[in-house]
């Protein structure tokens, strides 16, 4: 049976006092444009709607449902999507690819908002329609919430978590007042990150089970067509009710989708090569350098797109999974991360491309590299400013640089001494405990870049009498056992934004390390983590939230969490050369969505 908050029906419920009526909010601060505004400005607003764009994903799909456990892993790209676009459902507000973190209306057209930011209101657009024509109402947004906390999966399940009491006002505004788990983050995580559900099209006792059938959604796009595990097509909805509205302006320009999976990134990138595909997102240097010496780059029906965002670098890594013990001391995870020799690795695979990472905000203001903590972070440490490191704490911290050898003799000492804080000594060419067991792990990959790191990782251990070994595996057995943590040591990616937020509650937060499906890939459960997580929910101030985000970024480092490896700035697009985007590049790089097929003007 469900379980029900309490509803409050008032068709005309005052505001409540220094309520603000807002068509856009912005995280910190206000947003950039005003009122009235007729389109973003890093879209073409002119461009002519038509053709097509066939994409192409690694991986496969059983399922049409995203908000549920039992598909979390294994659904068609494109329902509810950060890359390729929320295609059939969409949030109550949709984000600003070109500030830190501002909404401006989508499903809603305005919200009212106290400055406590104690509760939001959503007034939803008139005009707003399902794919059958059937209105968007108060009572659906009702629905959706209630619907997800009981079956949905996480994050969308414990979206009312944090809410005191839900009201419909009228039949076209919903009104939230928060409890004090809220933090001054959540009101735009509910506008932005909830999918809003049908209510007359769903039924709640079958909606945690997978399907296929072709769900009603509000999104610019309709499914055509399904081939499980093989291909996704979407065809414009002609009727689509948004399409002028401001913050949709210039994006969803195609009459078709397809959306093309392969269960190897190689046969991905042959497929584009033959034509089969229009976009390739590259990740790799060298395959950037090396792979496109083929007949349609060279006469220019593929042309390679390098763009450069302005958004912190983020982290990349061998994780190790502190639930295991062998990984539960500090010192045994810094001394197995100062084995990996970076700078071999850049100039025999990659061409000396990369950049070390060396902070998970690195390159922005955010970051604490290089920076000495001042008094105001200190302050927001508290006791735990006593586990930083403290070439971390004043700002000199950087990782050491090898001699590229591949055998670092001073580096590799150094990490043997760290090994031997941690209870670990050599005895006869081998790293071993006080037990005689010697320290070895597995690391678990998914592709032939990630593999080709872990050899060089493997041969570097095996010097101090470490043993790694390397299991690489498909994609649908690597996303099961991602999600259940069966792993001692896996390759991931944390990205970070210049407004983070509740996504670091499961990545790094205490009540996810168990929570299977959660991003807790590293096992965290710190009750400082926890502090300053919640530190930087709750910053009113610029000030405090950056001396927050520094202190957090000075704890991750310390913990040792991870071997960082290193990172690009640029991003990089090859795409056939009928495939347009506009002249302006946002904040946050390059947006799928606003791009164009140039054979249809």
């Amino acid at each position: 049976m469900w379980r029900f908050l309490i509803l409050l029906i008032a068709f005309a419920a005052p505001l409540p006092s220094q309520a603000q009526q807002l068509d856009g909010i912005a995280m910190h601060g206000t947003p950039d444009l005003a009122a009235g505004f007729s389109h973003f400005d890093y879209v073409n607003p002119q461009v002519k709607k038509g053709g097509s764009i066939r994409y192409g994903v690694v991986g496969t799909f059983d399922s049409l449902n995203p908000f549920i456990l039992k598909s979390m892993r294994t659904t068609a790209r494109g329902l509810w999507d950060t890359v390729l676009g929320n295609l059939v459902y969409e949030p109550l507000m949709t984000r600003s690819a070109n500030e830190p973190f501002t909404l401006y209306g989508l499903l809603a057209e305005s919200v009212e908002m106290d400055d406590q930011r104690s509760f939001i209101q959503f007034n939803l657009n008139p005009k707003a329609r399902w794919s059958d024509g059937e209105p968007i109402t108060a009572d659906d947004v009702i629905f959706t919430f209630q619907l997800l906390k009981d079956k949905g999966r996480i994050p969308f399940s414990s979206r009312l978590d944090a809410i005191a009491k839900m009201e419909k006002i009228g039949d076209r505004s919903v009104r939230f007042t928060f409890n004090n788990k809220a933090d001054r983050e959540f009101p735009l995580i509910l506008a932005s990150s909830t999918p809003i559900l049908p209510k007359h099209a769903i039924d709640p006792a079958t909606f945690d089970q997978s399907t296929l059938k072709p769900p009603i959604g509000s999104g610019p796009y309709r499914i055509k067509s399904v081939s499980p595990g093989e291909r996704i097509v979407y065809e414009r909805n002609p009727d689509y009710w948004g399409k002028d509205i401001p913050s949709k302006i210039g994006f969803d320009n195609y009459d078709q989708i397809s959306i093309e999976y392969f269960l190897q990134e190689s046969t991905m990138f042959e497929a584009f090569k033959k034509g089969d595909l229009d976009i390739y997102l590259d990740g790799s240097p060298t395959h950037w350098t090396r792979a496109y010496d083929f007949p349609a780059a060279r006469n220019g029906e593929v042309v390679q797109d390098d763009f450069k965002p302005k958004l912190p670098t983020g982290m990349l890594g061998f994780v190790f999974n502190t639930r295991r013990p062998i990984f539960s001391d500090v010192n045994v995870r810094a001394g197995l991360a100062l084995a990996f020799d970076f700078e071999w690795a850049n100039r025999n695979l990659f061409e000396n491309a990369y950049t070390r990472t060396e902070s998970y905000w690195q390159n922005s203001d955010l970051t604490s590299l290089g920076r000495p903590a001042d008094e105001r972070e200190k302050q927001l440490l508290g006791p735990a400013v006593a586990d930083i490191d403290p070439d971390i704490l004043d700002g000199t911290y950087r990782l050491p640089k090898t001699d590229g050898s591949g055998a670092d003799r001073t580096i590799l000492k150094r990490a043997v001494d760290l090994l031997a804080k941690g209870g670990y000594h050599i005895v006869g060419g081998k790293m071993v405990d006080k037990t005689g067991r010697q320290l070895a792990f597995e690391v678990m990959t998914q592709t032939t870049d990630q593999e080709k790191l872990a050899i060089t990782y493997q041969r570097s251990l095996r010097l101090i009498g470490v043993e790694m070994a390397i299991r690489t595996v498909d994609d649908s057995q690597y996303q099961s056992r991602t999600a259940t943590f069966d792993y001692d040591m896996i390759v991931k990616a944390y990205t970070s934004s210049l407004s983070p937020g509740t996504e670091q509650l499961g990545r790094w937060g205490s009540a996810s390390r168990d929570r299977e499906g959660s991003f807790n890939f590293a096992g965290t459960a710190s009750p400082d983590i926890d502090h300053m997580i919640e530190t930087m929910l709750t910053a009113r101030s610029e000030e405090d939230f950056q001396a927050s985000i520094r202190a957090y970024d000075r704890l991750l480092l310390s913990g040792h969490y991870l071997v960082p490896l290193y990172h690009v700035p640029d991003q990089w697009v090859a795409r056939r050369s009928y495939i347009g985007y506009p002249e302006t590049l946002p904040l946050y790089g390059y947006q799928l969505e606003a791009w164009w097929d140039k054979r249809a003007q």
